[in-house]
């Protein structure tokens, strides 16, 4: 946040309390060495870049009537998920450096106000994120397993319905987290997480685990060139990498979060904490990555995103 940092986006409401409360510096996050500092412009770079991507993602969905079905909605929140965290990080640096130069001078309490939004914009992005992968995880698990019905399933309207749904409670929820106790909400976080994780891995193990027996059994009656199931399966490979990136990019703040519940005095901890702009660095390139693994992965999406390039040069 704001108060809690030198640069980047998302300190998170509850590193700036947690630091107050126990009567240290908020930039040490009562840490016995320094922070270790990432540089204003990195954050402002991978923020810019991040936020192009994923409008042109937005953009492509939105112009090419073929990709107008409900996986690729889920894709779209999801890459405006990503913008939340981009749009948060720009601001909020732009803030930061602007407070540093004294080119903007403003009172405390706007401070925490602002530092309130930002928290609020990327624990939305957060909750809408994990939501979004969880959702189309199970339409994936559906378009394989109940290929015949998955129109009569997953319609536009039900799509529209689970869409409300995420960012409706991402937003509550994103303000419950603002207004009440920050152990609470580091145990609701890292609670939620875990859950969706779960639920994430259980659909894949099993969708994994019957498409590769059923892909065997075609395979023994047909040949090896029948392969019914081969789009839905590299679709269902597409979100195993888009969670790969996710864990790896959210996983040492979620470490960090896990860590302030559990040892927040400890020598070892301290020295994770350190690096907690390095886990900021690594949350905005999940957002700068997943656009990539869409364009790369979807000939449709890559070629309307040629197509908008060639619109806009």
């Amino acid at each position: 946040s704001l108060q809690a940092r030198g640069g980047g986006t998302l300190s998170f409401l509850v590193f700036w309390r947690f630091s107050l409360e126990n009567g240290c510096p908020s930039s040490t996050f009562c840490a016995s060495e320094q922070q270790v500092v990432i540089p204003s412009e990195l954050f402002l770079t991978l923020g810019a870049m991040s936020f192009v991507e994923n409008l042109l993602v937005v953009a492509a969905i939105v112009k090419n009537r073929n990709l107008h079905s409900p996986m690729y909605y889920f894709i779209c929140c999801l890459a405006v998920s990503d913008m939340l965290v981009s749009v948060s990080n720009l601001v909020e640096t732009l803030f930061m450096l602007l407070i540093e130069h004294g080119m903007l001078v403003i009172e405390a309490s706007l401070v925490k106000q602002v530092d309130n939004v930002m928290d609020m914009l990327i624990c939305s992005s957060l909750m809408s994120s994990l939501s979004f992968l969880g959702v189309i995880a199970m339409d994936r698990y559906i378009t394989i397993f109940y290929a015949l019905r998955y129109h009569s399933i997953m319609t536009i309207q039900r799509a529209a319905i689970l869409m409300v749904a995420v960012w409706l409670v991402s937003i509550v929820s994103s303000i419950l987290f603002i207004a009440y106790d920050s152990t609470a909400v580091l145990m609701c976080l890292v609670a939620f997480f875990l859950s969706v994780l779960t639920l994430i891995a259980g659909l894949y193990i099993h969708m994994f685990v019957l498409a590769h027996r059923h892909a065997r059994q075609i395979s023994t009656m047909y040949g090896k060139q029948h392969a019914p199931q081969f789009t839905s399966m590299k679709g269902a490979i597409t979100l195993t990498i888009l969670l790969g990136v996710f864990l790896i990019c959210w996983g040492p703040f979620f470490l960090h979060l896990i860590l302030i519940l559990i040892c927040p005095s400890r020598p070892a901890c301290k020295c994770y904490f350190r690096y907690f702009s390095l886990y900021l660095i690594l949350i905005i390139c999940n957002s700068v990555v997943d656009p990539i693994i869409y364009a790369f992965r979807s000939q449709e999406l890559r070629k309307t995103l040629k197509e908008l390039r060639g619109i806009l040069v």
